[in-house]
């Protein structure tokens, strides 16, 4: 079967029939420019001339130098840099930290700091500490860029009002009353008619609509503005594009070392963390897109590499410093480009715009672009990022960080950002509440946060309110113990023992004991240890209700309790009453109460955990990979065996993880439709078919008589007669199982049953389309219940095997 996954010797196998050993080797194909390469690159090309432009004019830079930024940014990092569909170039992040500079130290030095900056991203990405940057808290990088945001907004607003910005935003904010009262009537209509195309454009109702959308507002407004400009005679500033015989190129620093060094660090540390973080978020775009993935993961230490490489050739050139650059990153992935030719190409037009469009770029008015750009700083105020940090109780570093952005400058904000994130992470460790209780005579410590050095005052008092010789429960509900905690509560438990009590330790979660005191999870009966939740140690399956009932939360045995005589495992109490059988609830708890029991644990376990997925879920609606095709036995967990999680996979069960062929009279079309929706609708990759051990249905088929009677289970079955047919019938050797032979009939028939209902599911309409067009994949799994083993469906010299998964499997 070729859509079937196939092993690693397979793999070799098919190696040596497409390239023989003394064969000559295949010629390298000729590199090939696709057609959805080349519209995202023009439509890239149109978003980013304008912005180059308008961020060169809010940092004071010549306006070449935005120019020469994008075009680097286009063909050096599109190039090497590690994130394909990343296109970078000058970036409005990039805007405070570039004025300050050029007004510090002047152009020359400032192009000198970018390659310095250059040279210092190469070196971070030769020592491979890319993923490091990411572990910034979201809150201070988000923060940090509405604080920049801010800041190009206010100064920005100046021009709009045909006026001049300030050094700062404080001084803009000063001057804002007297630019106010004179205003430039011309500057501002030209703004506002700027602002509003760049506002409706992408609201055009109807087909029509639809179809010029497809023109970037941004190009729309600024030359919109332009035309209206030009047509009423209005006398404006305009762009001013002097000849590049006279471009200023880099020069030697020239500064205190300490100053140079601190706009260096500061110049590497906003560049790196916003490409790093646009690499990150293009990665999602393209994994949420539909249709099958072309571009891999992102290489984020080439990337930095990359990104090093473009400043380096950027400062040396006079460009503006590079970075990612989310609104033409996200254009170009919407467009549809499938390699980074499309980045590439964008930065090679932006060189011919550069050369032979100057006459009409000089016509753009600066009013215009001022307008662009307030825009552009505005919408990096996100609301999105302002209730996410809320709903993570991190407002406050957002706040101190974007404050500290806009009254103190980008390293300083970025400094204050990460002193608030330390100061509420401790203010959160040292949050530890422990309380004391007695009920029944049986005395309850509840530590509830983590357990640390500085919680061992609140702990030693609350244990020495325990009387000698009681009944002790010391519940742990936290993730970190440290070892002044540990050696504390030992010490306490040692004398407490010693003196006749008793102490039992528990969990409510799975790692909330560390490693160092392991007396205090498995005790000995003679350390007065009553160990009675040890399976919980062990537990990673709490999304499976069920499961944690057997395994996880086994019954704690209550005083005078005595083991059951029929060695079913259960307790009885001193009352004479019976207490839960291990692996079963209590009487009263069946039905209902055991559906109300498992939704209550997962609203207080589960639910804060996930959701956060499921929110994003909701909004961006469901876009799975696959579709997942197996038997409704409840002995198969289709997240557990895949390690799947919400919106992974698209799941379609039935009893005998049957499908029905093209046309039958079955009179249900359930598994058809399914079939149909996640191919057409929901664009899926692949289909597997899984079938497991014991199945009930092909033992059912085994038997009974063909004339059995129809009722409505018999009537499905007869969808698996094909399965049997073909058992039975001796047409090709059987399904073999890791290389054996299938134990017995019914194990043969379950492998026999998977292959037979790939069959069926190639003669769909729309998975013979989707195969023929390379667009899906099928996969056959069978999943052996006892062994809790999963087996994919290979061939092998025309004979198929399920071979086993293992985690060498994941180098393939």
């Amino acid at each position: 079967m070729s859509a079937c996954v196939p092993a690693r010797a397979v793999d070799s196998d098919r190696t040596e029939r497409a390239h023989p050993p003394h064969s000559p080797p295949a010629r390298p194909p000729r590199p090939r420019l696709a057609g959805a390469d080349l519209s995202a690159s023009i439509a890239v090309f149109l978003i980013a001339l304008p912005l180059s432009l308008g961020i060169a004019l809010a940092t004071g830079a010549p306006l070449q130098a935005g120019l020469v930024a994008a075009a680097v940014g286009g063909i050096v990092v599109g190039r090497i840099g590690g994130s394909p569909l990343q296109v970078s170039g000058p970036a409005a992040g990039l805007t405070v930290v570039t004025a300050d500079l050029i007004q510090q130290y002047g152009w020359r030095t400032t192009c000198a700091i970018t390659v310095l900056a250059g040279i210092a991203q190469l070196g971070l990405g030769c020592l491979r500490v890319a993923r490091g940057a990411l572990a910034v808290s979201p809150a201070i990088v988000h923060g940090m860029l509405a604080g920049i945001g801010v800041t190009i907004a206010v100064a920005q607003l100046h021009i709009v009002l045909g006026g001049t910005p300030q050094s700062s935003v404080p001084d803009n904010l000063l001057a804002l009353p007297a630019q106010l009262a004179n205003l430039h009537p011309a500057a501002l209509s030209v703004s506002l008619l700027t602002l509003a195309l760049l506002l409706l454009w992408p609201r055009l109702p109807g087909r029509a609509g639809r179809v010029l959308r497809m023109v970037p507002a941004a190009l729309v407004a600024v030359a919109g503005a332009t035309a209206v400009a030009s047509a009423a005679g209005l006398v404006l500033p305009k762009v001013d594009l002097p000849s590049w015989r006279n471009h200023a190129l880099a020069g030697l620093p020239e500064g205190p070392v300490l100053g140079l060094a601190a706009a260096v660090l500061t110049t590497t540390l906003v560049c790196s963390v916003q490409s790093l973080l646009g690499a990150v978020a293009v990665d999602k775009l393209v994994s949420g897109r539909p249709g099958p993935g072309h571009v891999g993961r992102s290489d984020l230490d080439r990337e930095l590499l990359g990104q090093g490489t473009a400043n380096i050739v950027s400062g040396s050139l006079g460009g503006l410093p590079v970075a990612g650059v989310a609104v033409r990153s996200s254009a170009n992935v919407k467009a549809g480009a499938v390699s980074r030719n499309s980045t590439m190409l964008h930065g090679v037009l932006v060189v011919i715009a550069a050369l032979l469009m100057v006459p009409l770029l000089e016509l753009i008015p600066l009013a215009s672009l001022a307008a662009l750009v307030m825009a552009v700083g505005i919408q990096m105020v996100s609301l999105h990022h302002i209730r996410t940090v809320t709903r993570h109780r991190e407002v406050l570093v957002y706040a101190a960080t974007t404050l500290g952005v806009v009254s103190l400058g980008v390293l300083e904000g970025v400094a204050l950002g990460i002193a608030v994130a330390v100061g509420v992470a401790l203010h959160r460790l040292t949050r530890t509440r422990i309380t004391h209780a007695e009920q029944e005579g049986v005395h309850h410590v509840h530590v509830r946060g983590q357990l640390t050095f500085l919680a061992v005052p609140r702990l030693s008092r609350a244990l020495h309110l325990v009387p000698q010789g009681a009944d002790v429960v010391v519940e742990l509900d936290g993730s970190f113990m440290d070892h002044a905690a540990y050696e504390t509560l030992q010490d306490w438990q040692s004398t407490h023992t010693a003196r006749g009590g008793t102490v039992e330790i528990t969990g409510r979660r799975a790692g909330v004991r560390i490693a160092e005191p392991a007396a205090l999870v498995s005790g000995h009966p003679s350390d007065g240890i009553e160990e009675t939740d040890a399976s919980d140690a062990g537990c990673r399956c709490r999304p499976w209700t069920a499961w944690r009932n057997h395994q996880c939360e086994r019954p704690r045995p209550l005083p005078g309790d005595v083991p059951r005589p029929d060695g079913t495992g259960g307790r009885r109490r001193a009352d004479g009453t019976d207490g839960a059988v291990e692996g079963e609830p209590e009487p009263a708890d069946t039905g209902g109460h055991e559906l109300i029991r498992g939704i209550s644990a997962f609203q207080r376990h589960t639910a804060p955990l996930v959701r956060g997925e499921l929110a994003r879920l909701a909004r961006e609606g469901q876009r799975p990979a696959q579709l997942f095709l197996t038997c409704a036995d409840s002995r198969v967990v289709t997240s557990m065996i895949t390690a799947s999680g919400p919106g992974d996979l698209f799941v379609v069960r039935n009893v005998g993880n049957l499908v029905p062929p093209p046309g039958t009279e079955s009179g249900d079309d359930s598994v058809a439709a399914a079939i149909e929706y996640a191919v057409e609708v929901l664009a899926v990759r692949s289909i597997t078919v899984c079938g497991h051990s014991g199945c009930g249905a092909m033992q059912a088929l085994l038997g009974t008589e063909p004339d059995g009677a129809r009722t409505p289970l018999r009537r499905w079955l007869r969808h698996g007669r094909p399965s049997l047919e073909r058992t039975g019938d001796g047409s090709g050797p059987p399904p073999r199982l890791a290389g054996r032979a299938p134990a017995d009939a019914v194990e043969q028939l379950c492998l026999t049953n998977v292959v037979q209902q790939l069959e069926h599911l190639r003669a769909h309409e729309p998975v013979a389309r989707a195969l023929k067009d390379g667009a899906l994949e099928l996969h056959g799994m069978y999943f052996h219940v006892g062994e809790a083993q999963a087996y994919l469906l290979t061939e092998r010299k025309e004979e198929s095997v399920f071979d086993r998964v293992r985690s060498a499997d994941l180098a393939r």
